[in-house]
This record gives C-alpha cells, structure tokens and sequence, in this order.
C-alpha cells in the first residue's frame, strides 16, 4: 500500500525509482540486500511484518523481517553509500500517555509486533549514520486493505457495527506519508527520528464513522465498544498520537489534518469498495 504510492509519487516528481519486492531482493538475507542496493542513492524500507496478532505466536519470525530485514539493508546501504529510510510505527511506545509523544520519548512495545519494529529501530541506528526512521500509525490508502475499506464493507451487511472508542490516534493516507518521506529527502533533513502521521486526533469508532459517511452510509450506524468488549491476541495502545516537533525543527511541514486529508483520500480509496 505505502510502497506503491512512494513508487508512483517518486516517478511523478521526475526520480528515477525501482520497487522491489521480495523475489528481488531478500531482506532478510544480508548477500541479497547488500547486491540489491548497489547504486542507489536512497533506500526506503517498506518491507514488514505487519501481522500484529500473529507476531504473538511468532515472534522469531516477525523479528527476522521487522528487525534482522533493517539491520541487513542499514548494512548494505551503508557500504554502497546510500541513504536508509526505514518506516517504523506508534507501536514502539506503551501507548499510555496523555499528550503526544515526542519523538525522543522512551520507547515500551507491549507487543510482539512493538518489540520487533523497536528492535528494528535499534538496528538501523547502530549499523549506519545516514538515516531517517519514520514513525507511522494507523495507515490507510487506495492499494491494499485497510480500516475504512473494511468499514464500508461491513456496514453495507448489517444495520449497525461496534467498533471500539477507547483507542486514539491518527489515521494516516499512505500518500500524505510516502509525500513527507520525499520531502525528507530532498531536504537532506538530519539523519535521526521523525514522525509521519497526520496531526489531530480521533478514535478508531470516529475514523469509522467519517469512512461510512464519505461512502453515503449511517454514521449513527457505528456504535461505540470498549478495548475490554473486543479483546485482540496482541495489545493495542490506547493512545497513538505522535508529536511533530523534529519535523517543524528543521522547516519541514508535517502531514495536514486526518480529517482534512481524509476528505481529500477518501474518493481514491472508496473507489473499489
């Protein structure tokens, strides 16, 4: 989802880009990515395991994509002298705070999926100095599955759908992100950590009713439930709001209003529904 929009956005803009997948390039193989990345400038890493619930049972697995996969690409970008971005997610922290997190605050995964993208993280930081970890949440976009498609589909079924009220974050276009990490580039912005999402704030059940409204539906249809009521295998954090202080820092502009944005995606994305 992320990956195609970076591909296409790129292209757009005039950059000369190669999308590879994992028949072409292995990240998990230290021979396969230290080939792959051989004259390239820039290397983004959209590759993830991002399967939260089964990280739970595995674990091992999830580690080798999600932080095994960076360190070999860290690697590899390092002796070709190219630049790594390496995307990263909300779920590095506690989810627990009550303002939005910075992007120094202490990371406390309390998930699988957390702990492997933090380690991750570590990885990149530790293996080269020419870097950007992006943190991101709660992405939604037109190429691939994601919470509004879902939303829409469902409700079509049925007169009314529970979703929970008492997760917070931002929901986040897949091209407002792969936008802000060309931005990044190509403004030779300081190796080091940022956030990618959206500013502003809602709940998973008030993304959900702006998604059935931009579809013609009954947002009134979308009743309120608890984390308590829909229990996951993997803990989901209550409060996902990242702060963008690094971005304003160095006069990049972060990403607009979700709700904004999500007007302006919603179109694109509904489109197959």
């Amino acid at each position: 989802m992320l990956g195609q929009d970076l591909v296409s956005a790129l292209r757009e803009r005039g950059h000369t880009v190669d999308g590879s997948d994992r028949d072409t390039l292995d990240i998990t193989d230290l021979d396969s990515a230290t080939r792959g990345l051989v004259g390239y400038d820039v290397v983004v890493n959209c590759a993830a395991w991002t399967a939260v619930d089964d990280a739970e049972t595995q674990e091992a697995a999830a580690f080798t994509v999600n932080a095994v996969g960076p360190a070999n690409l860290a690697r590899a970008a390092r002796a070709a002298g190219a630049r790594l971005v390496q995307i990263s997610t909300d779920y590095v922290f506690a989810g627990d705070a009550t303002e939005p997190y910075a992007e120094d605050a202490p990371t406390a995964p309390k998930s699988a999926y957390g702990r492997t993208k933090g380690a991750g993280e570590w990885a990149v930081r530790a293996e080269t100095d020419d870097y950007l970890v992006v943190r991101t949440a709660w992405l939604y976009g037109a190429r691939g599955a994601c919470f509004p498609k879902t939303m829409v589909k469902l409700l079509s079924g049925r007169d009314t759908l529970s979703v929970v009220d008492d997760q917070v974050g931002q929901p986040t276009w897949t091209v407002d992100l792969a936008d802000l990490v060309i931005r990044l580039v190509e403004a030779k912005a300081p190796s080091g950590t940022y956030h990618g999402t959206s500013t502003g704030q809602t709940s998973w059940r008030g993304f959900a009713q702006a998604a059935v409204a931009a579809a013609g539906l009954d947002a009134d249809a979308i009743l309120a439930t608890t984390s308590a009521d829909f229990v996951r295998p993997a803990p989901r954090p209550s409060y996902s709001v990242l702060g963008h202080d690094a971005l304003t820092a160095i006069g990049v502009a972060p990403i607009g209003d979700w709700a904004e944005r999500w007007a302006a995606a919603a179109p694109s994305v509904l489109e197959q529904v």
